[in-house]
């Protein structure tokens, strides 16, 4: 008797509410897919961990930035020693496992993180068998963390040629490169009349050069510093995405130095209005900007991941990297000179995130591609431009030798197995 398997499931995309990168990366991932005409259903790893784990996790994270940024730092260095990352990734799995196995389903099309510690958790359950689907890792930061890279991950899909290398190189794992993940809508002005438009969207002055300050969408970091080094560096007007930082919003407010923005839902024209972009964190906001055509500057940068991203940003040539306050004001003149009207170059990669996926899912189960399609889409089917970032800014060697110290991965880590999966 023939036997007949099943048809996949959607396609399951795990994210984390933990600022705002991993979910910006879903919904975008998601949307692609919808729009390529696959079922996608999306969910949030915090969810599933025990009652009370996920807040809890997300209020010590916020926390750690506002009050003790040294700490997260630590806790990162901590992670990527190779026994920090395998308990990490053994408590990831057995915190979510149970609840994980319920949100995919009995036969996904395919399971995809924007999240670490989900990336970690899905990579055990395809070594263990309990995952019978293609798992994919995004890796949202332009610099690799070890807590990104997953044995058992099928793929990770890296936002530059840098970080693919490092995970083919160090870890021996599959890696592809694909261009931005961001909304079609984060694209460079067309003219100078639309930088116009775009500042009296938002109130700011016409005449003048800004200089957009982004801190996450907590506003953390020390942004109050960053605002008076700008004054005393540039004639530009500081403007501070305050995100949900209500207090930070109204202390810049009450002082004067700087425009205090608040929470923003139109960021594309946001970006379009400013002539540079200070950021601290490097990691949704940089590649927004970039494919706004709009100039970084990587500047009093976050412990822990910020520094990380700062560097590679720096190495791969998208972003000035000033570490003194005397350093700031050259690296402002030369940013002003890089403003892109009408767009940057086309990007060294042109895979989209989502073809490289549905590649990946027919490679091992044809049928499941096919299968795929499920409702039409609600979402409109705007394709991703392929000019989103400078060609030229990418050197030709990738991956400098010494760019990851050979102490922080060894390239023989080891993958975790069956046995080790918990109960």
């Amino acid at each position: 008797m023939e036997i007949v398997s099943p048809a996949p499931g959607p396609i399951v995309v795990l994210s984390a509410s933990i600022g705002a990168g991993h979910d910006g990366a879903a919904a975008e991932i998601t949307r692609r897919l919808r729009t390529s005409g696959c079922a996608v259903r999306r969910a949030d790893y915090l969810d599933l961990l025990p009652a009370g784990w996920g807040r809890a996790l997300k209020q010590t994270y916020a926390r750690q930035l506002a009050y003790a940024p040294a700490s997260w730092g630590w806790l990162l260095d901590s992670a990527a020693r190779p026994r920090g990352t395998r308990s990490a990734a053994w408590f990831a799995t057995w915190a979510a496992q149970r609840r994980l196995l319920d949100v995919t389903g009995p036969n996904p099309a395919a399971v995809i993180s924007t999240y670490p510690l989900a990336s970690q958790a899905l990579g055990r359950l395809r070594l263990a068998g309990h995952l019978n689907a293609p798992a994919f890792a995004v890796l949202t930061d332009p610099a690799v963390h070890p807590l990104c890279v997953a044995p058992g991950i099928d793929l990770h899909l890296a936002p530059n040629h840098e970080a693919a290398e490092v995970v083919r190189t160090l870890y021996g794992l599959a890696a592809a490169t694909h261009t931005p993940i961001v909304e079609p809508a984060f694209r460079p002005a067309r003219d100078n009349d639309e930088v116009a438009t775009a500042r009296r969207r938002h109130g700011l002055p016409l005449d003048a050069a800004l200089a957009l300050v982004v801190a996450g969408s907590w506003g953390v970091g020390d942004v109050d510093a960053t605002v008076r080094d700008l004054e005393a560096a540039t004639e530009a007007i500081p403007v501070v995405v305050c995100g949900r930082n209500t207090r930070l919003r109204d202390r810049l407010a009450a002082g004067g130095r700087a425009i205090a923005l608040g929470w923003i839902d139109d960021m594309p024209s946001l970006l379009r209005a400013a002539d540079v972009v200070v950021h601290n964190a490097g990691g949704l906001s940089s590649l927004e900007a970039l494919a706004s055509g709009i100039p970084l500057i990587s500047y009093r940068c976050l412990p822990g991941h910020g520094v990380a991203n700062a560097a590679a940003l720096e190495r791969l040539g998208l972003s000035a990297w000033p570490r003194r306050p005397e350093e700031l004001a050259p690296a402002l003149a030369g940013a002003s000179r890089a403003r892109s009207i009408d767009g940057p170059a086309s990007s060294a990669c042109t895979t989209d995130v989502a073809e490289l996926i549905r590649r990946q899912i027919a490679g091992m189960n044809p049928v499941a591609v096919t299968a795929l399609t499920g409702p039409a889409t609600t979402e409109p089917a705007t394709a991703m431009p392929a000019t989103t970032v400078p060609a030229t800014t990418v050197p030709a060697t990738t991956v400098p030798a010494t760019t990851v110290p050979a102490t922080t991965v060894p390239a023989t880590a080891e993958p975790a197995s069956a046995a080790g999966m918990p109960a």
